[in-house]
């Protein structure tokens, strides 16, 4: 595989990167800020999670990690402030090639800014790039049955309900449900040659 460009996305509002470690100390107040916030919906956290040597470690490897073809570990400033503050993280994980070409999606935004379109602005930026540039089929997306907010953002982005999985992941201290939904590549073509 080529050497791939570490690629920098954005909209009207919103920047979406690959940020180097000097964004540590950016990314962990972004965390810190949201920690109670995002709790819910959240996995449990490394003991050294919102100290600066982990995400120095962390967004060299989300760097790696994306030239090997593994994930795309964004976050999201504001786009007139890319050295200000992270606003929000989404990602593309779990990368399978074959037949399959499909991925897994997160997201999260900064509490003070829900309900403005932040998200929504970003994803319809980050989705072309995964189906046209990344080549993928198929973006899957869980969400919890009680985050309404998440389901209709999911909605409004074309992503179908494919199903309902029980005890689907582990967060803040319980297995929980989850809405199981999936885009796919509105332009499709068949995978690579192998």
């Amino acid at each position: 595989m080529s050497e791939r460009i570490i690629p920098v996305l954005t909209s009207e509002r919103v920047l979406l990167s690959l940020p180097n470690e000097e964004a540590a100390g950016r990314v962990i107040d972004y965390f810190v800020r949201n920690k109670s916030h995002h709790a819910f919906t959240s996995p449990a956290r490394p003991k050294d999670f919102y100290e600066e040597t982990y995400w120095r470690r962390r967004l060299a490897d989300n760097q790696r990690e994306f030239r090997d073809d593994v994930s795309m570990r964004l976050f999201l400033f504001h786009r007139d402030d890319p050295d200000g503050p992270a606003i929000g993280d989404c990602g593309l994980t779990q990368f399978v090639r074959g037949p399959l070409q499909a991925c897994f999606l997160g997201y999260g935004l900064d509490f003070a800014l829900e309900g403005r379109g932040f998200m929504s602005e970003a994803l319809r930026v980050l989705l072309p790039f995964a189906f046209d540039e990344l080549g993928f089929h198929r973006v899957m997306a869980g969400y919890l049955p009680t985050n309404e907010r998440s389901g209709r953002l999911l909605r409004r982005l074309g992503f179908a309900v494919e199903g309902y999985a029980r005890d689907y992941l582990y967060l803040n201290g319980e297995w929980r449900d989850h809405v199981l939904t999936a885009l796919t590549n509105p332009n499709p073509k068949p995978p690579p040659k192998p």
